[in-house]
Parts: structure tokens; C-alpha cells; sequence
């Protein structure tokens, strides 16, 4: 079989599958994005998913347990001290974080929207945690009229601003949303701000996929640095490059819902390119967890089922797929925001041993672990690897 030649994760962004040790301590007591939402729907139809054997991790109506599934499987518990998609994506690359980012339940202190007015030239309405749908139905008129940006927040470590794309400028909004950043520091420096445009008029509002999230710099090299630094490609699929502030990337390709995540994808894995290919799939998560549809989400997981063989497809016997999650987001519960949970684990590919249990692992820095070793990177000195475990004869 020989050398590795691409790894390719794909964070199914939400996807949840409950049984975290410290739910209590997030107050998600009950949250199980995959289990109940295949309740919610009475049965998910997920054949792909389930030959990797995702029905083996757990309670998934309609996702039956398969005695020989075809890869490797298993659960990441995270370890840092939140439940956003930034602690989460950068723990799934090896750098954890201890202490949680700063959240806001009674909005941003005056000081600071104030300055932040004088900065961009335009008022601010809002202020205060909200469904972004929600917030945007009850003030898009007045944003219309004014101009004053929609500024809000949520249960996460977020700054977000939402404008209408004929009233500011896409171009205008993320220099707002890069100007909010670089003063969101010191003791206000949130994970993302999060430029939230929209079209449409009341009360037929609608956001778009011009969204963009400007994140902090993780504190220190991840996974993706040391690969790009060893010389292999690094591609981004989807909002990974926001996620990591553009660093550790040698390509990227935007995209802006799940299908075109999925394409952009397959033609990374069809350049043969040597190195790690890293997808965000973001409709479970913005379009169906946060708006409390899991009927949607349901329909959004078994789009994705069908379109996982084009991957697998795409892929040489040197090549090797993860899937997983960041965080949990249950469509179920009276919350809109995320939840602690475990995630699932699947791995195929032409070198993993099929039918290999991996258990319950106790950090999700296990996976960039793994990435080093395969492909031969010192690592961030987190996580515990197991290729090992999943690799067949004949692999170095």
C-alpha cells in the first residue's frame, strides 16, 4: 500500500451524538443532536453512513448497528472549556483551550459599542443575545431605514453583526466586522465576529452565504502548521479558513452551503496533491440547529448520505476520510444555541482495517495525533494517537 498520501476530514458541523461526561456543568442536560433528531423524524435513512458504522455509536432510529462496518469508528469527548465551533475545530487540530472564551448575556458593554460607532461611522441597534433570524425579523425594518447596524450575541463567544446587502455593502461589512475584531481583545476578545448579511424585505427577510466569521488567532501552532510547514498542501473547505484566521492553510475554497462543500472536496481529493484536506459542512448547524428544524437537519444529514460514495469514490487506496463533528447543536430542545456532546468518529479508506472499534476517545486532539503520525509531522504534543489501531499491513 505504501505512504499516505491525503488525509480528509470532514466536520459535520453539530452533529452531536450526546453521552458528554460534563454535560451539567453546560447545562445540556438531554442534548442528542443525532439521537434525537432521528427520534424527532421518526428514523433517519443514513445507509452510507451507517456501512462506515455510525449506528454503532449509539441510538439512532432508523440507523441500524451493522456487525462488519467497512472502516474504523469510535467518539471524541472534548476537553476544553467550551462548546463553540472555534474550541472545537482547533481542539480537532491539537490545540485545546483550558480556559473558555468570554460570552455576554447582557449584551457588550456601552463603552466599547460606543467606540466601536465612532470607528465605522453607523449607530447600533440590538445588543443582546437572540436567534439571528429572530433578531433580524423584529429590526431589519428599522436597520432599513436607518442604516444602524444589527449587532447581537448568543450563548457562544460571538460578536455579530448583521446588515442588509443594499443598505451596507458586503465590502463595508467585513471591514466593520475586521474593525470590531481587532478591538475585541483583552477581556472582550470573544472567539468570532461574525458578519451576518441579508436581502429580502420584511417580513421576508433572509440571510445569505456571504457570511463571514473573523476568528482569533489560535494561541499557538496547530496540526495545520506543521504540515504546512513540512511542505504538504493544506486546504480549506468552506469557513476552515475563518475558523483558523487563514493561518496553516496553503489553499482555500469558501463555499457556502453543504453541496458545494461536498464539491469542493472531491476536487481537492482529485488533485492528488500529498497532504490534508479540512471541510466544514455548516448547514446542520446555522440553517437547522440554530433555528430549532429538525426535520430540516434530518433532511440536510441524509443529503449528505447520498453524497458521501462521491467521496469515497474520489479517493485512491492511499487516501484516507475522517468524519466528525465540532460540537453538538440538538434541533429538539427549547435552546437555540450549542450543546455539549460527544461526536462521532468514521474513518475509511483504502489503508484503515475494517470493522475496528477505537472507542471513546478523551479528546478530540486525538485526531490531529493521528494526522502526525500518518504523516510523519511532529505534532502539537496533544492528543494520543491511534493509527496504530486503524492502519492495515503494509502502511508507513
Amino acid at each position: 500500500m505504501g505512504k499516505i498520501n491525503q488525509a480528509i476530514i470532514v466536520v459535520l458541523d453539530s452533529v452531536g451524538i450526546g453521552d458528554a461526561p460534563d454535560v451539567e456543568t453546560f447545562g445540556d442536560q438531554g442534548s442528542d443532536t443525532l439521537g434525537n433528531t432521528a427520534r424527532a423524524v421518526n428514523g433517519l435513512h443514513l445507509p452510507n453512513l451507517a456501512r462506515l458504522g455510525l449506528g454503532n455509536l449509539g441510538d439512532f432510529q432508523g440507523v441500524p448497528k451493522t456487525p462488519s462496518p467497512t472502516g474504523a469508528y469510535g467518539r471524541l469527548t472534548e476537553v476544553s472549556a467550551g462548546k463553540d465551533t472555534t474550541t472545537g475545530h482547533w481542539e480537532l487540530a491539537g490545540v485545546s483551550s483550558p480556559i473558555p472564551f468570554p460570552t455576554f448575556p447582557d449584551g457588550f458593554p456601552q463603552s466599547f459599542i460606543t467606540e466601536f460607532e465612532q470607528k465605522v461611522g453607523r449607530k447600533t441597534i440590538g445588543n443582546y443575545p437572540a436567534s439571528g433570524t429572530e433578531i433580524i425579523e423584529k429590526l431589519g425594518e428599522h436597520h432599513m431605514k436607518t442604516g444602524d447596524l444589527i449587532v447581537y450575541t448568543s450563548g457562544d463567544s460571538v460578536f455579530q453583526i448583521a446588515a442588509h446587502e443594499d443598505i451596507v455593502p458586503i465590502k463595508e461589512l467585513y471591514w466593520i466586522c475586521d474593525t470590531a475584531r481587532s478591538m475585541l481583545t483583552g477581556d472582550l476578545a470573544v472567539a468570532r465576529v461574525i458578519a451576518r448579511p441579508f436581502i429580502g424585505v420584511a417580513p421576508e427577510f433572509k440571510r445569505t452565504e456571504n457570511r463571514r466569521d473573523f476568528s482569533l488567532t489560535p494561541p499557538r501552532p496547530t496540526i495545520l502548521d506543521e504540515l504546512k510547514s513540512a511542505g504538504y498542501m493544506v486546504a480549506g473547505v468552506g469557513k476552515i479558513e475563518d475558523i483558523f484566521a487563514h493561518r496553516g492553510l496553503t489553499v482555500s475554497n469558501h463555499t457556502g452551503n453543504n453541496m458545494t462543500t461536498v464539491d469542493g472536496t472531491v476536487r481537492f481529493i482529485k488533485t492528488r496533491s500529498p497532504g490534508l484536506i479540512f471541510a466544514n459542512l455548516v448547514d446542520f448547524d446555522a440553517l437547522y440547529g440554530h433555528r430549532n428544524n429538525p426535520q430540516g437537519y434530518a433532511q440536510a444529514l441524509e443529503a449528505f448520505d447520498v453524497r458521501l460514495p462521491e467521496i469515497l469514490e474520489a479517493m485512491t487506496d492511499n487516501d484516507i476520510l475522517f468524519i466528525t463533528a465540532d460540537h453538538g447543536n440538538d434541533p429538539t430542545t427549547p435552546s437555540t444555541d450549542h450543546s455539549r456532546e460527544r461526536v462521532p468518529l468514521l474513518i475509511a479508506g483504502g489503508p484503515v482495517k475494517s470493522n475496528t472499534p477505537i472507542g471513546t476517545r478523551a479528546s478530540y486532539a486525538d485526531l490531529a495525533a493521528t494526522i502526525a503520525v500518518l504523516f510523519g509531522v511532529s505534532g502539537t504534543g496533544e492528543g494520543l494517537e491511534f493509527a496504530s489501531a486503524i492502519l492495515g499491513p503494509g502502511i508507513n
